[in-house]
Parts: C-alpha cells; sequence; structure tokens
C-alpha cells in the first residue's frame, strides 16, 4: 500500500513509490472528454496526487467530479477547503472558486479577484503548485479557448517541474495549449491519446 511520507505541520509531504508528488490539470471548452481520456487509463494506486481546474459555469452545481469518478480507478472529489492531497485521489476545483495549493500539502478554495475573467484559474493552480512543489510537479495543459495556464506554465517550468501539453491539432479547442505551447517552456507535446502514458511513465518509471 503506497504511504504517504512523514507530514510535520507546515512540512510538504513526499509520496513513496513517485518521482513526482502532483498532477495539475488545466482544462476548458471539450475539457470533459479530454480528462476522461486522461484520467480513465490511470491506475487506483497511482502514485502521486492529482489537482484539476476545469471552466465551469459559475451559476450551477458542478457534477464533474462524479462524472469522472465513473470513469476512472482513481478516487475523483470535489475540492474542498482543508483537503490534505493524497495518492490516486483527483481533486476537481469547485464552480467559482480557484483552487491553490498549500505549503504544507493542503488545499485552499478562494474567491479572491478573477484572472483572465476566470474564477478558477489554471494560472493561479499552477503558479501555487509551482512554489509548493517545484520540481516535483507536472503541469498539464488540454484543450480549450483563451490563455488561461500559460503564465502558470511558466512558473512551473522555472521551479524545475515538467510541462505536458495537448498537441494543439488534436485539441477541440486549441486556444488554451497553443498559448502554453508559445511560451517555449514546454517539454512534451503530445496526442490526447498518448498523455496517460507519459504520464504513468514519468510518475511511476523512475521509482518502480
Amino acid at each position: 500500500m503506497i504511504q504517504m511520507a512523514e507530514n510535520a505541520k507546515n512540512h510538504l509531504p513526499h509520496f513513496n513509490h513517485a518521482a513526482f508528488d502532483i498532477v495539475a490539470i488545466a482544462a476548458s471548452a471539450g475539457g470533459l472528454t479530454a480528462l476522461v481520456k486522461v484520467l480513465s487509463t490511470l491506475p487506483a494506486k497511482f502514485p502521486a496526487a492529482i489537482a484539476i481546474v476545469q471552466h465551469l459555469d459559475p451559476q450551477h452545481r458542478s457534477f464533474m467530479a462524479e462524472i469522472l469518478n465513473r470513469r476512472t480507478a482513481l478516487t475523483v472529489k470535489q475540492a474542498e477547503e482543508g483537503d490534505c492531497l493524497t495518492p490516486g485521489t483527483a481533486y476537481v476545483a469547485p464552480p467559482n472558486r480557484h483552487l491553490l495549493v498549500n505549503g504544507d500539502g493542503t488545499l485552499s478554495l478562494s474567491q479572491s479577484e478573477l484572472v483572465h475573467f476566470l474564477r478558477s484559474s489554471a494560472d493561479l493552480l499552477f503558479e501555487s503548485v509551482a512554489a509548493t512543489y517545484k520540481d516535483r510537479a507536472i503541469a498539464i495543459v488540454l484543450t480549450g479557448t483563451g490563455s488561461d495556464g500559460a503564465m502558470g506554465v511558466e512558473a512551473i517550468k522555472k521551479m524545475g517541474g515538467t510541462i505536458i501539453v495537448q498537441d494543439a491539432k488534436t485539441a477541440e479547442f486549441s486556444g488554451m495549449p497553443s498559448a502554453a505551447i508559445q511560451t517555449g517552456k514546454v517539454d512534451f507535446i503530445l496526442p490526447l491519446d498518448e498523455i496517460s502514458t507519459t504520464l504513468m511513465t514519468l510518475v511511476m518509471g523512475e521509482c518502480n
């Protein structure tokens, strides 16, 4: 069984059997289909935590977590204030809340100002992940309109993390992937159906 490393107060936890502790995923238009494709083949004992920002209608309850939970062996839940990142679990930002990762491996939800007219913001999630997990973080940008995530990609890369972006030619909406690619900081540009395999190789391959 995967065990979380000892987590003293205000001490960032690292997970055993993982080369990376967290995978932060951003998507917008067309994102549900893309997220299902990426998450559906990951094993229940995937040894990293996953945080997801999917741009949602702020006025309506989201069933994103429930839908994804039925399509993957991972545990998928809507993120709550104070959740502690756990391997094999994916946390989805609730509507109209920014999702942030804290220095002790817990999650915060915020209704601070809109970023690129958005709340949840991929940039804020990525920047918080970069500041906390540094080179043990992976960021993934999937289909979507606009440029959300591009600034966060630069933050992740600056701290030594790894960036995967869906090939804009295979994305239902190319705005977000194209903006991320244009930063020049991307490590892998992949068709949607190759992202999951690459993710498993990165997270699990060095530690098997």
